[in-house]
């Protein structure tokens, strides 16, 4: 039995969901459209398929695969519990602090996953040395409070976003034209 590859809805929940908050952070969507736009898709696309597809990952027996989408499925699942119930409870002076140490943590798991990405191809290395420093950026403005900083990060964010969108299209146009139609490296 010939499963199908769960790669491309993990891809394309991160690539939107990425896409959305980074337009936030790099100033081109009001931040008013957190509640009723992002935190919707986080839970939905963001999380919960990309922690689907993660299992099925473990079903094929990738690892790495399983790892990414279940950590970054929980990444969303966890970015938006804590912006709709518990940003609330940590003091307004402590606000940056709080979210930067927890970006900047991100940042750490991320940069494992940047060195496992390296046995893979050049795209999907693309996407996580293009995260990496996006989450780095993200944290430490947040932590320093420089707005300046977090916007930098929320157009690498973009520019991530786009990265795996492109390898969550290149896997659905190529297995379904039975080619390569968009190089992956």
């Amino acid at each position: 039995m010939k499963l199908a590859n769960p790669a491309p809805v993990g891809l394309f929940g991160f690539a939107l969901t990425t896409l959305l908050l980074s337009l936030v952070n790099a100033g081109l969507l009001p931040a008013g459209a957190m509640f009723p736009v992002i935190l919707p898709m986080a839970f939905a696309y963001g999380g919960t398929a990309q922690l689907l597809a993660g299992l099925f990952e473990l079903v094929k027996g990738n690892t790495f695969g399983m790892v990414a989408f279940v950590s970054y499925g929980a990444f969303w699942w966890t970015f938006a519990l804590l912006v709709k119930f518990f940003i609330g409870g940590i003091p307004a002076g402590d606000a940056g602090l709080a979210i930067g140490w927890y970006l900047i943590a991100w940042g750490l798991m991320t940069t494992v996953m940047w060195i496992g990405s390296f046995a893979a191809n050049k795209a999907l290395i693309l996407v996580f040395t293009l995260l990496t420093p996006t989450f780095f950026l993200l944290g430490f403005g947040n932590l320093l409070g420089m707005a300046g900083v977090v916007t930098l990060g929320g157009y690498l964010g973009l520019a991530t976003a786009a990265a795996a969108f492109y390898l969550g299209a290149a896997d659905v146009i190529n297995e379904a034209h039975g080619k390569t139609i968009l190089p992956v490296g």
